[in-house]
């Protein structure tokens, strides 16, 4: 199936959308054998669905990320989901990406055998390889967030590419969302910009800091701020602030 008007019901892994609701004690689980993008589907359902609706595919064949990049999921090898959530707090938005990341990155160090780290603004990587990446859409009514729909996409198996992570072999993908969800829904549900707790949680497993960065800056990263802004350290030892944009370490091919 590859919409969500054609969808029927479906299990994912072996388990329906029904069960996985009340095993993750969300309101509603959409559950697709294969989709475009799961971000597309919850924004069909989001209008009246409740917060905390969960929306996930076995297989995406146009999932989405940052600046328009498109990638297909194969089946079977990653959770590829997007969580419907209202939050009460316009403001946590500037930093709703990073404080998912953070969330998800603390919960998911048991699945993957080590630390995971955190890069600015939307990925997690076990050392240098890439494990995750979140992209978050806002929907708004007026100066008002109607609701945010925050999609994550998690490699279980390995690809087949240097650049890519897995997780510890066995891992099943139930257990990826029975600490991945609860991980995602805390930090949708928080207030304001990031508290000086969680700055120092996100500062534990940056694996930027201090390494060279040809983008979105020329210089050394130094960490974020509060409010999401990635902070560089230039060659004359002036400082730039960042708020939007990919960063790119300068020994990067």
């Amino acid at each position: 199936m590859s919409s969500f008007a054609d969808a029927r019901p479906a299990r994912f892994d072996g388990v329906a959308g029904e069960a996985l609701a009340r095993r993750l004690g969300v309101p509603r689980v959409v559950v697709f054998d294969e989709i475009g993008s799961t971000l597309d589907a919850a924004h069909q359902l989001a209008p009246e669905a409740p917060s905390g609706t969960l929306v996930i595919a076995d297989q995406q064949t146009a999932g989405r990320g940052r600046h328009g990049r498109r990638w297909t999921s194969p089946p079977g090898s990653g959770v590829w989901l997007t969580l419907v959530e209202r939050p009460a707090d316009a403001r946590a938005l500037d930093v709703l990406a990073l404080r998912c990341g953070l969330y998800a990155a603390e919960a998911l160090d048991l699945l993957a055998g080590a630390t995971v780290g955190v890069k600015w603004p939307n990925d997690l990587y076990v050392g240098d390889r890439k494990l995750a990446g979140i992209l978050i859409e806002t929907r708004w009514r007026g100066t008002a967030p109607e609701w945010v729909a925050i999609g994550f996409g998690i490699n279980v198996l390995p690809p087949a590419l240097d650049t890519a992570a897995g997780l510890l072999p066995g891992t099943s993908r139930l257990a990826v969302l029975d600490l991945l969800v609860p991980a995602l829904r805390r930090a949708a549900s928080a207030s304001r910009h990031l508290s000086a707790d969680e700055l120092r949680r996100w500062a534990s497993r940056d694996i930027a800091a201090g390494r060279r960065l040809s983008s979105p800056g020329e210089g050394v990263a130094r960490g974020i701020g509060a409010s999401g802004e990635l902070q560089v350290l230039r060659v004359d030892g002036t400082s730039s602030t960042h708020r939007t944009g990919s960063l790119t370490f300068a020994d990067q091919p």
